[in-house]
């Protein structure tokens, strides 16, 4: 079976979705855009952006303008349908499939013989053939014979989207061998990488376990700053150093984990097998508790906590993007609240988070005992400690990124602690 592509639906236009919408129809196809999001449907019709993405807004502007891209509330007809919807995990950490359970039964109607779907999103082991092709052969079409499948997960850098996207190498997972040529046809219109194929249920657990691989190596790092610090030494160091061992590639440790992702993507494998996936579940408590030892080491640079104002600097879950999803420092925020300690938030990307941002960083730090640098933004790593000092009630600085340079600080009259090094490093 073959399919001839002229027109393809992106159902959500998230992080994932609105970059890989605009690349298809710079390619030359018509796409319709997706999403229940009447104000991201009506920005993106009027040539705008709702994610910040080095040439995603111009790139938006041009192919709408084009008239190759538009958007909907509704899924509209086509010949390739694909999936980028959220997936979260409930509050027990099971996983939620119901957005892609949604996307399936919306376009279900739509579903022609020869079209493709191509489901994107995070998921869980054999989700693609248990749980949307059922609900696709709704259609009375079935799955791989009269309609093709295909598992195809992204591999994105947020803050170098569309040059990922291009760039990286991509796994392709047929329902059948024809349902992944069909989709590697679809992917070479931009893919510069290698397409590798394989089946859908092999690609569902690749993607999973790219994410748990870094959330368990990044525990294993966080677990050597707390041992460090006790220790007396630096934990940075001792990574930099290891990491000259031709086999050796030790992430670094930080505040937590953030990201859409490397969060939730592990707790997929768990619920799959929970009696065999013993060392994740443990990697991933190590990685959530880490916000305390962030807040536990903010408070033990406080004489009176009730009484104190402390400036958390950078909310965004890795440097120089405005992606505040399950950052870290929402916990360092919570747990200093919890304390009973004033806390002032200033991130100079992030537009929405959970808690009122202050916008001007003098501001934020202004009468702040300490200034706890949660998120290495290049704005902070270059920061002039003088600027600071003159507004702080007292001078202290809590760096958990360790991108400061201490001795500046310290020669600023700074008291500064870095999350992994001991005191006798100072």
């Amino acid at each position: 079976m073959s399919t001839v592509v002229n027109t393809v639906c992106v159902v959500g236009l998230g992080h994932v979705g609105l970059p890989t919408a605009a690349l298809l129809a710079k390619s030359g196809l018509r796409v319709f855009g997706v999403d229940l999001n009447e104000q991201v449907v009506q920005g993106l019709n009027g040539g705008r952006t709702h994610i910040h993405e080095p040439g995603l807004p111009e790139l938006v502007a041009e192919t709408v303008r084009q008239g190759k891209l538009s958007a909907s509330t509704k899924v509209a007809p086509a010949d390739v349908f694909i999936i980028t919807v959220p997936t979260p995990v409930n509050p027990d950490n099971s996983p939620d499939h119901g957005a892609v359970a949604a996307a399936a039964r919306a376009i279900m109607p739509h579903l022609r013989a020869g079209n493709l779907v191509v489901l994107e999103s995070t998921v869980g082991p054999r989700t693609t053939a248990g749980l949307v092709a059922p609900i696709l052969q709704g259609s009375g079409l079935r799955a791989g014979e009269d309609f093709l499948l295909t598992y195809c997960p992204e591999r994105v850098l947020p803050g170098n989207a569309l040059a990922e996207m291009a760039a990286n190498d991509r796994v392709v997972g047929g329902l059948t061998p024809s349902s992944a040529e069909a989709a590697c046809q679809l992917y070479k219109r931009f893919v510069k990488g290698r397409l590798h194929v394989t089946d859908a249920t092999t690609a569902e657990v690749v993607k999973l376990s790219e994410n748990t691989y870094r959330d368990v190596n990044i525990a294993l790092a966080n677990e050597l700053a707390l041992l460090c610090q006790r220790l007396g030494l630096d934990a940075w160091e001792v990574v930099k150093l290891a990491n000259y061992h031709p086999r050796v590639h030790l992430l670094q440790p930080g505040p937590g984990v953030g990201g859409h992702c490397i969060p939730v993507d592990p707790w997929f494998l768990v619920a799959v097998a929970p009696e065999l996936m013993r060392l994740v579940p443990t990697a991933r408590q190590v990685n959530h508790d880490q916000p305390r030892e962030v807040v536990r080491q903010a408070l033990a640079l406080l004489p009176d906590p009730r009484a104190s104002k402390v400036a958390v600097l950078g909310v965004a879950y890795k440097a120089d993007v405005e992606d505040a999803r399950e950052t870290p420092a929402l916990d360092v925020v919570r747990g200093l609240e919890d304390a009973g300690v004033k806390v002032a938030v200033h991130d100079p990307l992030v537009q929405d988070f959970a808690r009122p941002l202050t916008r001007s960083l003098v501001d934020a730090v202004s009468g702040a005992s300490i200034a706890v640098l949660v998120t290495d933004h290049r704005e902070y790593r270059e920061l002039d400690p003088a600027q600071l000092a003159a507004v702080m009630r007292s001078r202290k600085v809590l760096d958990t990124r360790h991108c400061l340079d201490a001795e500046r600080w310290r020669a600023a009259g700074f008291e500064v602690v870095q999350l992994g090094v001991g005191p006798e490093r100072y």
